[in-house]
């Protein structure tokens, strides 16, 4: 009978152990190198309808494993914030939030990115303060749906998958806080709800979009050039609470005695959303001269959804002698004027200040 020679033998199984060896270990040995590039990045769930499932509030870690795919694109975890309608967090949880935020990215270095999910109700606030106050040039994605998980079409864990994608891109750093829904990615800045059903309610009007989210990459086409996180001026780190700043929406005949009312009741600011390009009605010029004489600011906006309020009537009030207390919200919405009026109120600024800080923001 043939004998193959000792020596032979050897080497053979020399080589086959090595080779069967490095098979087994390459699995491993691949892994490990994937999870080390993969970009680290945190889920802050907050609640809103993307949470809200017939019979109780889907988890932060719930959530997470609603995305099959989620581990090729990341290495993800999470933690519950709140739970709760976003017309239900309050400001205290606002600062709550901008310092979890911040706070995780100083003690992470690995860190690449935050997404936070929010109900869709006051989104846009909500981004809009984190934009102003996470200070930070990495990605802060806000996330949210408008059908809930027992809903047929619930398009919740999409978005969600679409706002890690965002926020481990890249591409992303260094513009600001983001808003993507439906494929789109919008500044916070700019961006807001415009229909109260439908899936492509998230629009920045005449602005457009920043980027999209397809299947074989995040593409952008444009960035926002206001200041904003890592820019920013405003810090919350020791913020206890921020002032009472309330919108009053211009329309035939207001009264003027809904402004006195509000500062009164200890309002430090007012937005006005006014009819076309600042105009008031109605006596609402006695509210307003009620207000700046006693030292209450009062921003003007516009109601109409887009438009500009130029700066070159800031200073004074219509009748008033009180120089500094008027002040033109440039383009930002209402709601997102309020937002920036209590940050510049809280930060000390005067009138000249607030109102540079109205065409920087």
């Amino acid at each position: 009978m043939y004998r193959r020679p000792i020596v032979l033998q050897f080497t053979l199984g020399f080589v086959l152990g090595v080779t069967c060896g490095d098979v087994a270990a390459q699995p491993a040995a691949t892994a490990q190198a994937t999870e080390a590039v993969r970009p680290k990045v945190r889920l802050i769930a907050t609640g809103g309808t993307i949470s809200n499932r017939t019979g109780g509030r889907l988890t932060a870690d719930e959530l997470l494993r609603s995305m099959p795919t989620l581990d090729r694109y990341v290495r993800a975890d999470g933690e519950q914030f709140a739970n709760v309608a976003s017309s239900e967090l309050t400001l205290t949880q606002w600062l709550d939030l901008a310092r979890r935020i911040n706070d995780a990215f100083r003690r992470d270095p690995e860190l690449t990115g935050v997404v936070v999910t929010s109900g869709t109700d006051t989104l846009e606030e909500t981004a809009y303060f984190l934009n102003l106050t996470v200070r930070t040039d990495k990605p802060v994605v806000v996330v949210g749906s408008m059908r809930n998980p027992s809903t047929i079409g619930y398009e919740g864990a999409a978005n969600l998958l679409e706002g890690f994608r965002v926020a481990a891109e890249p591409a992303s750093r260094g513009k600001g806080v983001l808003v993507v829904l439906n494929d789109e990615i919008n500044a916070a800045r700019e961006v807001t709800k415009t229909d109260a059903l439908r899936l492509q309610t998230f629009q920045s009007r005449g602005y457009g979009v920043l980027g999209v989210v397809d299947s074989d990459r995040v593409v952008y086409y444009r960035s926002s050039l206001q200041r904003h996180t890592a820019q920013s001026e405003f810090d919350v780190s020791s913020l206890k609470e921020l002032p009472r700043v309330d919108v009053i929406m211009v329309y035939q005949g207001a009264s003027g005695d809904l402004i006195k009312a509000a500062v009164d009741q200890g309002a430090k600011g007012i937005v006005l959303a006014s009819a076309g390009a600042g105009a008031t009605s109605g006596t609402q010029r006695d509210g307003i001269q009620y207000a700046v004489e006693k030292g209450v600011y009062v921003v003007t906006s516009t109601r109409t959804g887009s438009g500009r309020i130029a700066a070159s009537e800031r200073g004074r009030g219509a009748d008033s002698d009180q120089p500094g207390y008027r002040i033109a919200a440039e383009d930002l919405a209402p709601v997102k004027a309020r937002v920036l009026l209590m940050l510049a109120i809280a930060a000390h600024a005067d009138g000249a200040a607030i109102q540079r800080m109205f065409s920087e923001y």
